[in-house]
Parts: structure tokens; sequence; C-alpha cells
């Protein structure tokens, strides 16, 4: 029986003034969120990584807001208190911020209660938007996996001074619009350790170092059911592990006490 109360935004941010890490994990269906949920999982990101690992395509870019209405209104039926984040996707909210706010607003009465949306610069109007109808938004910079195409492929961003300096930019500029979290992904760690030290809002890392105030995997690749070779920063928690709940529950003590990830294993 799950005795936590919900997790809220304002817990989040508790947390973040705590110095407490956020642990998140992509999820996609009910019988999935109910064991992450369980197992103390925070935030529940609905991602559209589900077109990689549960479509079987090379990129994310095919996924449908009917694919993300779908999976988003799976998980809020098996989740009971973790925060629910819903990633946009990709042609949802580029074309105007009134776009953003229908497909926004389709997304949260299927159970979500944040949505994700990639990129700086041109997304902070949309952002305020959004948050100034009631919609809580979680950013996303670094490698944004709906650019791929454009970024050259799966590649760490942030490395030249350039680089930094507009990635630094665009997060403050998203946090002022009034963006409550960032994932910051592929990024060297000294930049998003000092994104996360500089910004008011928890910065989340997915291959960007221990010094976020939290981490995000994709749900198959902790549990060691990536295709191919998975990446470096990623670790199989099942392995060794009494069977699932228990790799989950050791992701979110690793992620808390800052075993996961080992700057030196991963190479940051």
């Amino acid at each position: 029986m799950n005795s936590r109360k919900p997790v809220t935004l304002h817990r989040l941010r508790e947390m973040h003034a705590a110095g407490e890490k956020i642990a998140m994990l992509t999820c996609y269906d009910a019988a999935f969120a109910r064991v992450l949920d369980r197992a103390g999982v925070d935030a529940l990101l609905v991602g559209d990584s589900l077109g990689m690992v549960l479509q079987g395509r090379d990129t994310t870019l095919a996924v449908s807001m009917d694919d993300m209405a779908y999976h988003t209104r799976c998980v809020a039926r098996g989740n009971r208190t973790a925060w629910v984040i819903a990633d946009m996707p990709f042609g949802s909210y580029q074309e105007s911020a009134e776009l953003a706010w229908r497909n926004a607003a389709r997304l949260m009465q299927e159970g979500a209660h944040m949505v994700k949306l990639e990129g700086g610069g041109w997304t902070a109007p949309v952002v305020r938007f959004l948050v100034e109808r009631g919609i809580p938004v979680c950013a996303h910079l670094g490698f944004t996996p709906q650019s791929v195409h454009r970024l050259g492929g799966y590649r760490v961003q942030g490395r030249d001074a350039a680089q930094s300096e507009l990635l630094n930019s665009q997060a403050h500029e998203l946090a002022d619009a009034g963006a409550a979290l960032l994932v910051i992904e592929m990024v060297p760690s000294t930049m998003a350790s000092a994104l996360a030290d500089t910004l008011p809002i928890p910065v989340i890392g997915i291959g960007a170092g221990s010094g976020c105030g939290g981490q995000v995997l994709v749900l198959h690749d902790m549990l060691g059911l990536s295709s191919g070779q998975p990446l470096k920063f990623v670790r199989d928690f099942l392995n060794g592990a009494a069977g699932i709940d228990a790799a989950v529950r050791r992701y979110v003590t690793d992620v808390k006490s800052t075993a996961f990830p080992d700057n030196a294993v991963h190479g940051f």
C-alpha cells in the first residue's frame, strides 16, 4: 500500500529548496505506473520516447497527439501519488501558442499534471502563454530528440563556448517565462551543475552528470531492455536486483544518494 502523499509542484519545489534529488522515470502504461509510484518515483514522464521503445521507430518524430493522449490516460489510471508529466509531441506546439494550448489542455484533461516541450528561444513565449493559462510546463534543453536531424544525430550539446552560452541564456529565459522544471540532456556535467546552481527551478539531468537537482532515465533503458548499445550514462538497475520493483527502488535510492550517475564511470 502506497502511503505517501501526492507529489505536487509545491512538493517538488520543497525538495529542490531542501537539496533533495528528484527521481524521475519515463512511463507509458498503467501497470508500470503502479510499480513506479509504489517504489517511490517522484515524477512519471509520459515521454514521446514511446515512439522508439514501444513502437520500434528510429526517432520520436512520428509520435502523434493521439498516441500521447492514450498513454497519458493509461499512466494516469495506474498512478496514485507521483507527479505526471506528458511530452508535447513533434508538431503539437511549434505552429502557434494557441495550438500549443489546445494540445496541452488535451493532455491535462487526460490526467497529466504538467507538459514538457523541447527547445529554447522561440519556446519562451509559448511557455509563458501556457503558464499564464494554468498549465505547468517543464522545459527541455541540450540534446532535444525532436531536433535529432538538425543536430546531426545523438550528440553531446554545449561543448563549445558559444553553445554553452546559448544554452545558459535559453535556460534562464525559460525559467523567467514560468517553466517550473528543466530537463537538460547530454551536456557536459560542468555546464549542467552550473545551471542547477543558478536557476531558481529544479534541473533534471539525463546524461548530464550528478550535479543536477534530479535524474531521469528511459524506463526500458534502466531495466536493461535497450535495443542496441545503451548510452554510456545508462545503468542497468535490474542486473542483480530481485525484480523490477527492487530495480526501481534501487534507482530511486541511488538518485537521491547521488550514487547515480557516477561521473567517473560514465565519462562526464
